[in-house]
C-alpha cells in the first residue's frame, strides 16, 4: 500500500558544465548534507537540478554561494512497494481524482520499497487519494 506525504524540494539552475553534477554533490558531501532525491537534467546551456535533503537550509545555502538560482517546491513524496503495478495504481488514483501530473521521479532500491516524488496541480488532493 502506498503512502503519500507533504515534501518540499529546491529546484536550483546552474550554468551547466562537465562535472557540474560532482562538484555539486562533493560541496553538498563535504557539508555532511544527506541527499534523498535528486534530479538534474540540461535545458540548453543550463543544469536544471531538484533537490530533497535531510538539511534544505543548509543545502540552500551552499548552493547559494555556489551561484545557484533556486526556489522551494511543494511535493508530493510516495512511498510505495517495490513491485509491478505500483506506480500504476499512484497514478491512476491521481487521474480518477482529475489531478493533473506536472512531472515525476524516482527510483527503487534493492529492497521491499520505492520511492517517488510527484509535482501536481493539487498535491493536497493527490495526498488525499493516494492515501485512501
Amino acid at each position: 500500500m502506498a503512502n503519500a506525504k507533504a515534501a518540499k524540494q529546491v529546484v536550483f539552475f546552474m550554468p551547466n558544465k562537465v562535472g557540474l553534477t560532482a562538484e555539486i554533490c562533493a560541496a553538498l558531501s563535504g557539508a555532511k548534507v544527506n541527499v534523498s532525491a535528486m534530479c538534474g537534467y540540461e535545458m540548453e546551456d543550463r543544469a536544471v537540478f531538484m533537490l530533497m535533503a535531510d538539511d534544505l537550509t543548509k543545502a540552500k545555502k551552499l548552493l547559494k554561494k555556489m551561484g545557484a538560482e533556486m526556489h522551494d517546491e511543494a511535493v508530493v513524496l510516495v512511498e510505495m512497494p517495490n513491485k509491478v503495478g505500483e506506480l500504476e495504481k499512484v497514478s491512476k488514483a491521481i487521474a480518477a481524482a482529475g489531478v493533473n501530473i506536472h512531472y515525476f521521479y524516482g527510483s527503487t532500491g534493492t529492497g521491499k520499497s520505492s520511492a517517488c516524488i510527484f509535482k501536481t496541480a493539487d498535491n493536497k488532493k493527490a495526498i488525499k487519494v493516494i492515501n485512501k
